[in-house]
């Protein structure tokens, strides 16, 4: 019959088509290649959300020298900030594309004011140049205090919002560009919209943050009031004022962080326990007392955990991150940017 005869043609012809051996090769591995190039994109994306986050803990610890277990539930409140300014005001005038993204942004002036009231009302007298006079440098009272805060937070959020998860939601979250990298789309590169613009924004900021702590004049009394509180007070500094200012940024900055993950991971009230150590495992992975550090070391942290994707399974990701972790501490105990980075 014609067509078989045709169709046998056609196979012998495709048998015996020459491929190029080094495409032959990439062909072969292909999957993995495909596998490892959209990995390392959604670490990349991932991590500089992380890196937003770090920056906030950053500037905290940085300049005040506290470690804010509260952290996270700050970012918590981010969340159900964005989420109730993007389904009641910004979706039905910017629509909902623009509307999230918006709505994540001015979470952090709103979550700046409560940071602003907290350290003025709680955190002011274990800090500063009073917590500089109590015992152990008032370590203790700030440790006490903020973990008591971020109990209170969350069991608040619980009475406030319910455990039902919640999430912001955008329609570019299940869009995504696509860009073929190998031959007929042997290997292709998929970006998702939503994580893109996310990834944007928290470069964008982080930079903004880093500019505006290394050059302005805000910026360079509250490193004054970080380096020498004493010597800073006799040039006429108020301490406890920039404290507060650093502290307010800081929630404020993961606060918007907390929002912009809205916008595709769905949340409830305890979401900040699973934030807050990764948070601070990035600090003292980029290096304590760093913004450029913080944001680098939370950068790592969503490199491994996406890369350790390929080879292990969900719930041994965490472990990836903290074995790194360990091995940056054992041999290079001031982290990975402690030598060139400033202190903030």
């Amino acid at each position: 019959m014609p067509g078989t005869s045709a169709r046998r043609n056609f196979r012998g012809k495709e048998r015996h088509r020459k491929v190029p051996a080094g495409h032959a090769v990439l062909i072969e591995y292909a999957p993995f290649i495909e596998g490892f190039l959209n990995a390392l994109a959604a670490g990349v994306m991932t991590g500089a959300l992380f890196g937003l986050m770090c920056a906030g803990v950053g500037l905290i610890y940085g300049v005040m020298g506290v470690v804010n277990f509260a952290q996270g539930e700050f970012m918590m409140l981010g969340m159900y900030v964005a989420l109730f300014l993007a389904n009641f005001i910004l979706q039905s005038a910017l629509g909902p594309i623009v509307g999230p993204f918006v709505a994540a942004l001015l979470a952090g002036p709103v979550i700046f004011c409560l940071g602003w009231i907290t350290h003025a009302t709680l955190l002011r007298a274990v800090t500063g140049v009073r917590g500089a006079t109590q015992e152990a440098a008032g370590h203790y009272a700030q440790l006490i205090l903020t973990l008591g805060l971020s109990l209170i937070l969350a069991n608040g959020g619980l009475i406030a919002f319910g455990s039902t998860p919640a999430v912001v939601g955008t329609p570019l979250t299940t869009k995504a560009f696509q860009f073929e990298l190998l031959g007929d789309g042997d290997v292709t590169l998929f970006l998702n919209k939503d994580r893109v613009v996310v990834t944007v924004l928290s470069v964008a900021l982080a930079a903004l943050l880093w500019v505006f702590v290394h050059s302005t004049r805000t910026g360079r009394a509250m490193r004054a009031a970080a380096d020498n509180p004493d010597a800073a007070t006799y040039v006429g500094i108020d301490v406890d004022r920039q404290h507060r200012l650093a502290f307010s940024i800081g929630v404020a900055t993961t606060a918007i962080a907390g929002g912009l993950l809205a916008t595709y991971l769905s949340f409830q009230p305890y979401i900040g326990v699973d934030f807050v150590i990764v948070m601070y495992a990035g600090v003292v992975l980029g290096g304590v007392g760093s913004i450029l550090g913080a944001f680098w070391g939370g950068m790592v942290i969503g490199l491994v955990q996406q890369l350790s994707g390929l080879f292990l399974d969900l719930q041994l990701q965490s472990t990836a991150i903290f074995v790194v972790f360990l091995l940056v501490l054992l041999f290079r105990p001031q982290g990975l940017f402690g030598r060139s980075a400033e202190r903030t």
